[in-house]
C-alpha cells in the first residue's frame, strides 16, 4: 500500500513537473541592432591594436562580444547595403559595380524581400536610423516601403555631418517622407533618435533597428572639441600597397595637401561615442542581455579620406583584402561567449539567413538567398568552412576599371580588368589567402590551372548582371538637376503602374535577346543561364 502511495505521488510530482515546462513562457525573441559604418579601416579600431583613435565603445563590444575576423563586404557601399537587405547577390540585383548616383533611377527590385519585412511579418518593430542608398527615384524603393515602420535620416551619401544635410545642393532629411529640420551633428542625431526609439517603443514586442551612419564617410566634419583632440595626429601611415588605394594620397602629398588623418579620427571618435550612447541606452532599458548588436564598415577604409587598412592590402574600391575584410564585432550575451573570435569566412549576404535563425523566423523569400546561416558559428563555436566561391566588384572611381574576385578558403583569385576603346588588359593575383592573409606573395604564375578555372567562374558570375545595372558615374547627365528636397522627390505610389516596367522587346522574343546579349548582361530579372557564355533561362 505503501509502495502505490508512494507510486502516486511520484507520478503526480512528474506529471506537476510536465506541466509547468509546458506552462513556462517561450525564450523572448531577440532584439536586432545593425550598426554600420561607412568607410572604416581595419586598423582603426582599438580591437584591431590601434591606438591613434579612441574606440571604447567598439572595443567594449569586441570584450562582451566576438570579433569576427572575416567578415566580407563588397568593396563599395550601395552593394553591401543590398546585399544586407536582401542576403543575395548584388550581381543579381543590378547593384554590383557602383553605388546609386543621386540622378539615377535605378534601386532594389520591388520582388526582392528585404530583412525588416521579414522581422515586421514575425511582429517585429522596425527602424532605421541614417543612410539609405538603395533607391530614391520611386517610393516603391523607399525605406518605408521596404519593411520599416519607421525611417529617420537621409536617402543619399555625402549629406554632411551638419545641416542643412544637402546633396548635389537638394536639402536630404527626413523622418517618413516628409522633409525635417533637426539642428546638431548628424553622428549624435542618429544616436539620440535610436535611443529615443527604443526608449518608447512597444516594450511587449522585440524590435529590429538598422542604424547606418556615414561616419566616416566623406566631407568629414566633427565638433569643435573633437577636431581639437586630435589636431597634433601625425599621419604615419604605411602604404596600402595597391595604386587604386595609394594614388591619391600620393597626389596629395605632392600637391602639399594636409592629411586627412586628423578629421577622420575625430569623425571616427564620434561615431564610437554615438555607439556608447545607444548601449547605454540598451544598459538602462535592461534589455542587453538579449539584444543582438552587430557593427561593421560597409566596406575597407578609403585611404584618400584617411582611414587605415594595413596590414591588410588596399582599401575601398578594391577586392584586395584591405577593400573588402572589415571591422566587425557582434554581441549577444544571452547566447555568445564574451571575448571570442570567429575565424570561419562570413559575409554580408548570410546576415539575413543568419539573423532569421537566431529570432526563429521564416525568411519568406521568392528568390532563393546567396547567404548561409553562420548561426553555429557565433553561438557554439563551430568551423564552417567555404569551399564554393564567394565572388565581389567594384568599378569605381574610374569607368572601364575594375576590380574583381573570387575567394574561398584555401585560394584567392583578384582580377584588375582596365577595358580601352579598343583594347582589355587584364591582370591576375592568386593567393593561398589561409596561409597569405595579407597578400604579399601572387602565385598566378606558377599555378595558371588554378588561375584559369577562378577566372572563368569569375566570368560566369558576372553574366548574371542585369543589362541595366549601375556602372561608375561620377557626374550627371548634362544639365541635370538636383530637386530642392529630396523628401519629396519619389514618384509616389498611386503616380506609378501596378507592375514593374516591361520593356522594348515584345515578351514573345524576349528570352532570346537574353541569349543573344550573353556575357553583356541580363534582359530578365534573376535570369541564370543555363550555358556559358547565353544561353535560357533555368
Amino acid at each position: 500500500m505503501k509502495q502505490l502511495q508512494q507510486a502516486a505521488l511520484a507520478f503526480t510530482a512528474f506529471i506537476g513537473a510536465s506541466a509547468f515546462a509546458l506552462a513556462e513562457p517561450p525564450t523572448p525573441q531577440p532584439n536586432i541592432i545593425i550598426m554600420v559604418a561607412d568607410d572604416l579601416g581595419w586598423a582603426d579600431v582599438g580591437f584591431h591594436g590601434n591606438t591613434e583613435i579612441d574606440t571604447p565603445s567598439l572595443d567594449r563590444l569586441a570584450d562582451e562580444g566576438v570579433q569576427l575576423d572575416r567578415f566580407y563586404t563588397t568593396p563599395i557601399c550601395s552593394p553591401t547595403r543590398a546585399a544586407l537587405m536582401t542576403g543575395r547577390d548584388p550581381m543579381r540585383l543590378g547593384v554590383a559595380y557602383a553605388t546609386i548616383m543621386p540622378w539615377r533611377n535605378i534601386g532594389i527590385h520591388p520582388d526582392e524581400r528585404f530583412m525588416p519585412e521579414s522581422f515586421k511579418d514575425a511582429g517585429y518593430q522596425t527602424a532605421m536610423v541614417g543612410k539609405w542608398h538603395l533607391g530614391h527615384a520611386q517610393e516603391t524603393y523607399h525605406p518605408n516601403q521596404r519593411g520599416f515602420e519607421h525611417f529617420y535620416g537621409h536617402l543619399h551619401t555625402e549629406v554632411g555631418y551638419f545641416p542643412p544635410f544637402s546633396n548635389q545642393g537638394g536639402k536630404d532629411f527626413q523622418k517618413n517622407g516628409e522633409s525635417i529640420d533637426d539642428q546638431g551633428y548628424e553622428t549624435y542625431l542618429l544616436a539620440d533618435e535610436v535611443s529615443r526609439y527604443i526608449t518608447a517603443r512597444d516594450k511587449d514586442k522585440p524590435f529590429f533597428v538598422y542604424m547606418p551612419f556615414i561616419a566616416p564617410h566623406t566631407p568629414l566634419d566633427a565638433p569643435p572639441e573633437l577636431q581639437a583632440k586630435y589636431a597634433d595626429l601625425e599621419d604615419n601611415r604605411l602604404p596600402a600597397r595597391t595604386e587604386r588605394a595609394d594614388g591619391p594620397r600620393t597626389m596629395g602629398k605632392l600637391t602639399l595637401r594636409p592629411s586627412e588623418r586628423p578629421m577622420y579620427a575625430a569623425v571616427v571618435d564620434g561615431m564610437d561615442q554615438a555607439i556608447g550612447r545607444v548601449l547605454d541606452t540598451l544598459d538602462t532599458e535592461g534589455i542587453s542581455d538579449n539584444t543582438i548588436v552587430l557593427f561593421f564598415s560597409d566596406n575597407g577604409g578609403a585611404i584618400y579620406s584617411g582611414a587605415d587598412n594595413v596590414p591588410l592590402r588596399g582599401g575601398k574600391g578594391d577586392t584586395f583584402e584591405g577593400g573588402i575584410r572589415v571591422a566587425s564585432v557582434m554581441r549577444w550575451p544571452e547566447k555568445i561567449a564574451a571575448g571570442g573570435k570567429i575565424d570561419s569566412i562570413m559575409s554580408v549576404m548570410d546576415l539575413l539567413p543568419t539573423f532569421a535563425a537566431a529570432a526563429n523566423i521564416e525568411v519568406g523569400n521568392e528568390f532563393k538567398l546567396d547567404g548561409r546561416n553562420m548561426l553555429p558559428a557565433l553561438i557554439e563555436d563551430q568551423q564552417i568552412p567555404r569551399e564554393d566561391y564567394l565572388f565581389f566588384a567594384a568599378e569605381t572611381p574610374i569607368k572601364g576599371h575594375f576590380s574583381l574576385t573570387a575567394f574561398n578558403d584555401e585560394w584567392k583569385l583578384v582580377q584588375e580588368v582596365v577595358q580601352g576603346l579598343m583594347s582589355v588588359d587584364v591582370t591576375n593575383y592568386l593567393f593561398r589567402i589561409q596561409d597569405d592573409p595579407f597578400e604579399h606573395n601572387n602565385l598566378a604564375q606558377q599555378n595558371p590551372d588554378m588561375v584559369a578555372e577562378m577566372s572563368d567562374a569569375i566570368h560566369t558570375w558576372r553574366t548574371l548582371y542585369p543589362l541595366a545595372g549601375t556602372r561608375s558615374e561620377l557626374v550627371p547627365p548634362p544639365g541635370w538637376r538636383a530637386p530642392i528636397d529630396w523628401a519629396g522627390y519619389p514618384q509616389p505610389i498611386e503616380s506609378l503602374l501596378g507592375v514593374p516596367a516591361p520593356g522594348m522587346p515584345p515578351k514573345a522574343v524576349l528570352p532570346i535577346l537574353d541569349w543573344k546579349h550573353g556575357e553583356a548582361g541580363r534582359l530578365i530579372y534573376n535570369c541564370e543561364p543555363w550555358l556559358l557564355k547565353g544561353g535560357l533561362c533555368k
